[in-house]
């Protein structure tokens, strides 16, 4: 038994589950579902890009999560179930369906209207986000103060112990990203996004969002997931679904939600769906536990010896 972590925008690349929709026919039906309700083909885009179609929001998002859940029906199906969840911003809405709170087509539906919607919004206010490594908390707020002079800009995600990401407008990020070269933090970069995700910014997608989150049916999860906006378990399907909504325009306390869960006496994580980012999170937040990156069909196969 572990925990079960679900990776958000940033770490998907092409090709990913090209190996499991190969292996698994329950992948493969996964996905024909995904190409129904999306109204392309998703497996395609996916498995062989080009990358930069892949990283619109609008298809990253959807790619992501359809890809991680697929990782996760496998696991379950060797026997390996959570005994919580949570999900890097995007990756909330994997960790809900996870946790048996949301229906996979439900909840594709949602991520679907939040990829469109956010997109929109940073149409309409550019915006841009950075990430500044080994700044203290002191340092994260004279850099946002000092770049509020350019434009809005706030902490978007507050990931591990010295890793912070900047979100704003584009004006006050490439200030912010002066500003912290300045005072020494030479490992301060934009980051390629189309939005400022996670600020006041992303308000535009606000009430689309709702309506859709409002739409589909959201029960008390099996296990808990511990959500971005609040860092603490919900097994409440009023307080999940509000949750989801506040997280559009809120921080990502990923460091306080690792905290909290090895407080709760959790010490060994799935990493599951691509990359080894949240992995490496864990290392720096909880360097006594173990965390194991899972993606793969070799990785599916092996899952034993960790479980």
């Amino acid at each position: 038994m572990a925990v079960f972590l679900f990776p958000g925008q940033g770490s998907q690349q092409v090709g990913m589950g090209h190996d499991l929709y190969k292996a698994y026919p329950e992948v493969r039906e996964l996905y024909d579902t995904a190409g129904t309700i999306l109204e392309f083909d998703l497996a395609q885009v996916t498995f062989e890009g080009p990358e930069e179609q892949l990283r619109d929001t609008r298809i990253t998002q959807p790619a992501l999560f359809v890809y991680s859940l697929a990782v996760d029906l496998l696991l379950k199906e060797q026997g390996a179930w959570p005994e919580a969840a949570a999900g890097h911003s995007l990756g909330e809405y994997s960790a809900v369906v996870s946790a048996g709170a949301m229906d996979f087509t439900d909840a594709l539906r949602v991520v679907k209207v939040r990829g469109e919607e956010m997109s929109r919004a940073g149409e309409r206010a550019p915006g841009a986000m950075a990430a500044v490594m080994g700044a203290t908390d002191e340092q994260v707020r004279m850099i946002c103060e000092n770049a509020s002079s350019a434009g809005m800009v706030v902490p978007a995600n507050l990931n591990s112990p010295g890793q912070v990401v900047l979100s704003g407008s584009r004006e006050a990020i490439d200030l912010a990203v002066e500003v912290a070269r300045g005072i020494g933090l030479r490992r301060a970069i934009k980051l390629n996004v189309s939005g400022a995700f996670h600020s006041p910014l992303m308000t535009p997608a606000r009430e689309a969002l709702q309506m859709a989150l409002e739409s589909v049916e959201i029960r008390d999860p099996k296990v808990p997931v511990y959500q971005n906006v609040t860092a603490q378990p919900e097994d409440s399907a009023a307080r999940i679904r509000k949750n989801l909504l506040l997280q559009l325009e809120n921080p990502v306390r990923w460091e306080e939600i690792i905290r909290q869960m090895g407080a709760d006496g959790f010490t060994h994580f799935f990493e599951v769906g691509p990359g080894k980012v949240l992995q490496g999170l864990n290392r720096r937040i909880l360097p006594d536990s173990t965390t194991v990156s899972i993606g793969t069909v070799v990785g599916i196969e092996e899952v034993h010896v960790f479980a």
